[in-house]
């Protein structure tokens, strides 16, 4: 049996550890307590017009949400001709589908169906997102496997169950157009190239932006462009931690994120090459299930939702994203708040006659 003086240093030692234990964890949880707080803070009504849209779009001080720019200065030749394209069916193979086939403007840019149609009734394999701004996201498609506008066009052209087509067919087709082949080599000093084609259709899409929403009109500190109920769902919005992905001036677009952060999305469920995500891209394991994390710009328009358009109605989209993405039941009451407040990110939208 050892001294009583040991057992008494033993007991001491011990009763230090299991103090430090809790004080480091009580201090963990003091400092994530400290930083929620901090970065969801009462929306500040009392805004003046006076200052500046960055004032605003900083208030969360964890990721800025910014108003959507107007729309910068694209060379009109070439936005007419994308614009032509745009509704061109010489672009898929049995002259049947154009791009406007898949987003459609009186949809949010989207065709409201679960999975595209394409030539021949060839059923996509994923969801279709919309045009509208899309020139403001950080890569394109659900997998981001397009970089750029431009690299975004050849996918559906080529897609066997979308236009099914090539630049060949597409040339050849254009080029027999007197007209086309006129305007291609006014706009371009090359003329008529699959290049110059893309870069027509992704210069007509970046001039679809969808500005003066009521939201925006809130953060350039209109606060009475939003009523009572809608600024009650932004404050769930941002306190919920939608903010933490849905953030810049798309609210989405500008990140990745896995689909099922806090609980299995995918469970019990058969797993189809498009819920891969990002590892399509990649072939990373991290990657499974790694989306885009979309932008809610004109959300309330765009139904069904997610990559697989399960979820056909907005309410029932924003309590799947609270089970799986925020591990959390949301209430009646928060949900309708919330679908108010997103409904208040419709922007203008552009018209129809844009694309005749």
């Amino acid at each position: 049996m050892p001294p009583l003086g040991e057992i008494s240093f033993f007991v001491r030692c011990t009763d230090f550890g299991e103090a430090m234990k809790r004080f480091l964890l009580f201090a963990l949880v003091f400092v994530v307590l400290l930083f929620s707080v901090w970065i969801s803070r009462p929306v500040r009504e009392e805004l003046s017009t006076t200052q500046s849209v960055f004032s605003t779009a900083f208030d969360d001080g964890l990721q800025p949400l910014l108003p959507l720019p107007v729309p910068s200065e694209q060379p009109l030749l070439r936005v007419s001709l994308g614009a032509r394209l745009f509704s061109d069916t010489r672009l898929s193979a049995d002259y049947s589908i154009a791009c406007v086939s898949c987003h459609r403007f009186d949809l949010g840019g989207t065709d409201g169906r679960r999975v595209s149609i394409g030539i021949q009734g060839g059923r996509g394999g994923i969801n279709a997102p919309s045009v509208f701004n899309s020139g403001l996201s950080f890569v394109q498609f659900w997998d981001g496997r397009a970089v750029s506008l431009q690299a975004q066009v050849a996918g559906p052209i080529h897609n066997p169950l979308e236009m099914g087509s090539s630049w060949r067919i597409v040339l050849e087709r254009l080029a027999a157009d007197e007209a086309v082949h006129r305007d291609f080599v006014a706009a371009y000093p090359d003329g008529l190239t699959a290049e110059n084609v893309a870069d027509a259709i992704a210069s007509f899409e970046r001039s679809l932006l969808t500005v003066d929403a009521r939201f925006d009109r809130y953060l350039r500190g209109e606060t009475n462009a939003l009523n009572a109920l809608e600024i009650e769902g932004y404050r769930h919005f941002r306190e919920f931690g939608c903010i933490s992905c849905h953030q810049g001036v798309l609210l989405g677009g500008n990140m990745f994120q896995k689909f099922g952060v806090l609980g299995d999305y995918f469970a019990g469920r058969s797993i189809t090459q498009a819920d891969l995500g990002r590892y399509n891209v990649t072939g990373r394991d991290e990657d499974r299930h790694v989306f885009k994390v979309p932008s809610l710009r004109n959300v309330a328009l765009t139904a069904p939702y997610f990559h697989d358009g399960s979820a056909n109605s907005l309410g029932k989209a924003v309590a799947e994203m609270g089970r799986y993405q925020l591990g959390r039941k949301l209430s009646d009451d928060a949900i309708k708040a919330i679908v108010a407040f997103l409904d208040t990110l419709t922007g203008q939208q552009p018209i129809q006659s844009a694309v005749q």
